[in-house]
C-alpha cells in the first residue's frame, strides 16, 4: 500500500470572533514576518479590512511580538471611531494613526503591512530612495511605488494622514517612507505579503549592488514595464506562495491559527 502524506489538521480561531479566514491569514503573515526577520521588537503593524468600505479592520494588539500573534489575538477597530484609543484593548498610538488614516483614505487598500525591514529601510535613508529596475524583482515595482520625503516624527495622525495620501493612487502599491520604513498594500493578505516579500528582496539586491561600487546595469523603461505587467498577471503566484507558507506553519506552529 502506498504511503499517503498526512496533512496536519488545520486549527482555527473561535467562529464567534468572525472573519476566520482573514484572521488566520493575517496571523500567518505576522509569524512569517518574524521568521524572515522583517519585524522590529514589538513595534510595526499589519491590518486587514473586514467591511465593504474598508473602515472596519483587524490589526495586531499593542506590544505583542510578531512571533506570538494568534488569529484570536487580533483586535477589530473602526477607522471612524474617535473612542478607539480609550478602549481597554486600544492599539498602539502610531498603529492607530497610520492604519486608521490608511483605511479611511484608501478603501482599495484592503490589507496594509507596515515594517522597518532592514533593506527597505536602508533604501528609505538614501538621498535618492528610488528603486531602479536592475533585475526582475526590482522591475516588479517599476512605477508602482510612491515616496514620502517629508518625515517629521512618529506616525501620529498628522504624519499618518500625509503618508497615506501618497497611496491614494491605486497603482501605487508600496510607500517608501523616508527615514522610517515601508508600507505595502494589497487586495488580500496573500497579495500584500507576497509584494512585501519581493520588495524587501528587491531592496536587498539593489543595496548589495551598490556595495560593489560598480556601475549599475539598469533595464529600459519598456522592458521594466513589460516585466511588471507580466508579474502582475502571473497565475495565482501570490496565493500559491502564501498557501505554502501557511502549510509550513500548520505543521510547525499550528497555534498561529487558534
Amino acid at each position: 500500500m502506498r504511503n499517503e502524506l498526512v496533512q496536519p489538521r488545520r486549527a482555527s480561531p473561535p467562529a464567534s470572533l468572525g472573519h476566520v479566514d482573514t484572521r488566520t491569514d493575517l496571523a500567518a503573515a505576522f509569524r512569517w514576518a518574524a521568521r524572515l526577520n522583517f519585524h522590529e521588537g514589538v513595534a510595526n503593524h499589519f491590518s486587514a479590512a473586514i467591511s465593504e468600505d474598508g473602515s472596519q479592520f483587524l490589526m495586531n494588539p499593542n506590544q505583542v511580538h510578531f512571533s506570538r500573534v494568534r488569529a484570536s489575538d487580533l483586535i477589530c477597530v473602526n477607522a471612524n471611531d474617535p473612542e478607539t484609543m480609550v478602549r481597554p484593548d486600544a492599539p498602539d498610538p502610531t498603529a492607530w494613526g497610520l492604519h486608521g488614516a490608511l483605511h479611511r483614505q484608501c478603501p482599495h487598500a484592503r490589507v496594509a503591512l507596515h515594517l522597518h525591514s532592514i533593506h527597505a529601510t536602508v533604501l528609505s535613508t538614501l538621498q535618492d530612495p528610488r528603486l531602479p529596475p536592475i533585475d526582475q524583482n526590482c522591475a516588479m515595482f517599476f512605477n508602482r511605488y510612491a515616496i514620502d520625503t517629508e518625515y517629521g516624527g512618529l506616525a501620529f495622525q498628522e504624519e499618518a494622514e500625509r503618508c497615506c495620501r501618497q497611496l491614494a493612487d491605486p497603482e501605487k502599491q508600496v510607500l517608501i517612507m523616508c527615514h522610517h520604513g515601508v508600507i505595502v498594500i494589497g487586495r488580500s493578505v496573500a497579495d500584500a505579503f507576497n509584494r512585501l516579500f519581493y520588495f524587501e528582496r528587491a531592496a536587498e539586491t539593489y543595496i548589495k549592488a551598490l556595495w560593489t561600487g560598480q556601475p549599475l546595469s539598469v533595464l529600459s523603461d519598456e522592458v521594466a514595464e513589460k516585466t511588471a505587467k507580466e508579474l502582475e498577471t502571473y497565475p495565482d503566484q501570490a496565493e500559491r506562495h502564501f498557501a505554502e507558507l501557511r502549510a509550513i506553519l500548520d505543521t510547525e506552529e499550528p497555534n498561529y491559527a487558534t
